[in-house]
């Protein structure tokens, strides 16, 4: 809608792939997005206990998925993608340890964390991410789980690190399809 604007014509929600994209989108939330909402905010064992299970049943879906293709949809960003980030690049920060969605960093996932890094060294997008101001919102505004309210002082993850997308089977060292 913005493109006149803009003069960003970059489309990631194309005709062709939206069936995959809306299916992709439904489980990520469900699952990811809402699933650490639903792990955190739990007020019972058994609430959490299948949060926690959804969660990470996702992640190692996601994990084999992108272990074999550079993106949610196949061979170009979308809409999934961005959607997925945003909750990715608060995993260890925020969601690992406030929401007790432990089981493991995304740190330790190869793929995932291989593709976060590759988004969020995406032209411009690094600047939009505020670890400080994440963590402070999270640590500081949830009373019942967090009552002190101190801010972690870790992690330490390095975003800017290679990301080994290029790695992939069909792709050049500059991450391009062959």
């Amino acid at each position: 809608a913005f493109d006149h604007m803009t003069g960003n014509t970059d489309d990631y929600y194309p005709q062709a792939l939206r069936t995959d994209i809306d299916e992709i989108n439904d489980y990520v939330y469900e699952r990811v997005n809402n699933g650490v909402y639903r792990a955190g905010f739990a007020t019972t064992q058994s609430a959490y206990e299948e949060a926690y299970t959804d969660l990470f049943e996702a992640l190692d879906a996601l994990e084999s998925k992108l272990s074999r293709q550079r993106f949610l949809a196949g061979e170009r960003i979308t809409e999934a993608d961005w959607r997925l980030f945003t909750t990715l690049i608060r995993f260890d920060a925020v969601y690992h340890g406030h929401f007790k969605c432990n089981r493991q960093r995304l740190e330790d996932f190869p793929a995932l964390s291989d593709y976060v890094r590759e988004l969020y060294q995406w032209p411009r997008v690094a600047k939009t991410v505020n670890f400080d101001h994440i963590k402070r919102h999270y640590y500081a505004s949830h009373a019942t789980i967090n009552p002190t309210g101190i801010v972690p002082a870790g992690p330490e993850v390095d975003y800017q690190r290679p990301h080994h997308r290029y790695e992939l089977p069909g792709y050049d060292a500059a991450g391009k399809r062959l």
